[in-house]
C-alpha cells in the first residue's frame, strides 16, 4: 500500500469538510516562516534518522514496528479534527468509533456483556483494571507470578494495595500449584495471569488459574498487553489449518474479569493505543463521577464516565477502527500478521536447535524467542556466556550488516532449571532475546539466523572478557 495518495486523500477530505462551515482566516500569530520551517525540518529528520530502523526485519531487538499505513491515513485524518473522546461534546464521532471497535476487541476474546475502552497504554489499562479489583475486594492482596511485568507491581503500590508473589515454573509461567498455596492463606482478592510475557513470551495456563481463583472466590485479571491477539490462532479454521497456540489458555479468557491488550502492539496501531475489558458492565459504578462543563450533549454514556482518564485521543479510536474495516479480528485477516511471527518464531527455534553457534534458552509459546550462544568448549559458567550475549548483541548493532537484538536477564535458578549442565557463578544470566512481530521476519530469517551465528564465530575468535 502507497502511503502518500492515501494521506493526500484524507487531508482533502478534512478540508472539504472543514470548508463547509465557512471560511476562517489565520491568525497572524500562528503564521510561520517557511524557509525556516524548511530548516527546522531538515534538523528534525537528520535527528529521526538516528532511530533503530523498527520497520526492517533485521530489528528483531523490542516491541517496536511502525503502525500500519492504514492506521497512518486513520490517525491523520481524524488527527486533523483533534477530537478528544473523554465526552460527546469532544467527540461525538470518534467516540462511536470507539465503541464500536472496542466492541470488535471484546468479541475476539469472547465476552459478550462487556465495559471497556481505549487507554493511553496498557499500563493505564492495567492500572484501571486493579483499580476496579480494589473497589471489588477492599483491602484484600494481589496475587503476581514471579514472571509479571513490572507495572502491576508499581500500580498496586500506586493503589495501596498489597502482593503476594507466586512462583513461576521453568518455562515461565505462573505455577498453579504455588498459585494454590497463596490462596489458600485466604487474603487474595485478584489473581493477575499473563498472556504472553513480555521477557520470554510465555503463556499462563489461565484456564487452571481461574479454576483455582473461582475456587477461593478471587477475582482474574488478565494482562494480555503483548500476547491478546494471539486469541486468533488459538482456533482450528477450515480456511487456514489447525490452531498455531494451545487453545485452552485463550478460551478460558471469556470466563475472567477484566483483561487488557495493547493494539499498538500487534494491532498495527501507532502509540498509545491500549484497551481494557471488564466482563461486567455493572463495574461502570467504580466510575461514577461529575463534571460541571461537560457531559452535557448527550444522556447516552460517555466514555470518560468509565475511564480514569480525562483527555484521551479520538484520532487513537479512528485508526484503530479503520484498521479493522481492513484486516478484521480473524484468521484471514490481522490473524494472518500474527500468523507469519508466530512461524518465524517456531522455525528460527528449530534452527538454533540445529546449529552448532546457538542454543535455545526455551521454545517460543507466541512470537519470542530466547537462545544464547554455544561455546566451541563447555562454558565455564553463565558469568562467560552472559558477557558473549552480551557481546553478540553489541557486535550486532555496530555491524556493517546490523542486526538489532535484545538481551533478556533470567533469574540463575530457572536458568539451571532449563540447562542444568552449565555451571551457575551469578544471582542472573544474560541470555539473548528477539522479537519476531513483524511478519516480514518469516522470508528474512535465513539472513537473521546466518548473522547472529557469525556474531558468535566472531566472538569466540576474539572473546571479550566477562
Amino acid at each position: 500500500m502507497e502511503l502518500s495518495p492515501w494521506l493526500e486523500r484524507a487531508t482533502a477530505e478534512i478540508r472539504d469538510w472543514a470548508s463547509s462551515h465557512g471560511p476562517v482566516a489565520v491568525h497572524p500569530s500562528l503564521d510561520v516562516d517557511e524557509p525556516a520551517l524548511r530548516e527546522a525540518l531538515d534538523v528534525l529528520v537528520a535527528r529521526l534518522r538516528k532511530s533503530y530502523p523498527f520497520f526492517h526485519p533485521r530489528y528483531a531487538g523490542q516491541m517496536l514496528k511502525p503502525p500500519h499505513p492504514v492506521a497512518v491515513v486513520g490517525y491523520v485524518a481524524a488527527m486533523l479534527i483533534n477530537p478528544n473522546n473523554h465526552a460527546l461534546d469532544g467527540g461525538p464521532a470518534t467516540s462511536a468509533l470507539e465503541t464500536e471497535a472496542v466492541g470488535r476487541l471484546a468479541a475476539m476474546f469472547g465476552l459478550d456483556d462487556h465495559l471497556g475502552h481505549l487507554t493511553s497504554s496498557g499500563t493505564i489499562a492495567n492500572l484501571e483494571a486493579l483499580f476496579v479489583a480494589r473497589e471489588c475486594h477492599p483491602g484484600a492482596a494481589v496475587a503476581l507470578s514471579t514472571e509479571a511485568h513490572y507495572t502491576h507491581a508499581r500500580m498496586c503500590h500506586l493503589l495501596g494495595l498489597p502482593t503476594r508473589a507466586v512462583a513461576a515454573d521453568a518455562h515461565g509461567r505462573m505455577d498453579p500449584a504455588a498459585l494454590a498455596e497463596v490462596l489458600a492463606t485466604g487474603d487474595v482478592g485478584t489473581v493477575v495471569a499473563t498472556a504472553g510475557t513480555t521477557g520470554r513470551g510465555a503463556v499462563d495456563p489461565v484456564h487452571e488459574i481461574l479454576a483455582l481463583a473461582r475456587g477461593h472466590g478471587a477475582r482474574v485479571h488478565v494482562d494480555a498487553a503483548y500476547g491478546g491477539f494471539f486469541t486468533l490462532l488459538a482456533q482450528d479454521d477450515p480456511d487456514h489449518g489447525p490452531a498455531l497456540v494451545d487453545p485452552r489458555p485463550w478460551r478460558a479468557l471469556a470466563g475472567c474479569d477484566s483483561l487488557v491488550v495493547d493494539p499498538h502492539k500487534h494491532g498495527l496501531q501507532p502509540y498509545g493505543c491500549g484497551a481494557v475489558l471488564f466482563g461486567d458492565p455493572a463495574v461502570a459504578r467504580f466510575y461514577r463521577h461529575d463534571s460541571p462543563y461537560t457531559y452535557f450533549s448527550s444522556s447516552a454514556p460517555h466514555l470518560g464516565e468509565i475511564s480514569l482518564e480525562c483527555s484521551r485521543s479520538g484520532a487513537a479510536a479512528a485508526a484503530l477502527w479503520l484498521t479493522q474495516e481492513l484486516l478484521p479480528l480473524d484468521r484471514g485477516g490481522l490473524g494472518a500478521v500474527l500468523a507469519a511471527g508466530r512461524r518465524a518464531a517456531t522455525n528460527w527455534a528449530r534452527m538454533i536447535q540445529q546449529s552448532p553457534h546457538l542454543e535455545l534458552f526455551q521454545p517460543p509459546d507466541l512470537d519470542i524467542v530466547t537462545y544464547f550462544p554455544r561455546s566451541p568448549t563447555p562454558w565455564t559458567g553463565t558469568a562467560a556466556l552472559s558477557a558473549a550475549s552480551t557481546d553478540v548483541l553489541d557486535r550486532g548493532m555496530k555491524a556493517e550488516d546490523p542486526v538489532y537484538l535484545s538481551t533478556l536477564r533470567v533469574e540463575a535458578g530457572a536458568f539451571a532449571a532449563r540447562h542444568p549442565a552449565i555451571p551457575v557463578d551469578g544471582s542472573e544470566v544474560t541470555v539473548l532475546r528477539s522479537v519476531l512481530m513483524k511478519p516480514e521476519a518469516e522470508p528474512y530469517l535465513d539472513h537473521l539466523h546466518q548473522r547472529v551465528e557469525h556474531l558468535v564465530r566472531q566472538h569466540h575468535q576474539n572473546p571479550v572478557k566477562p
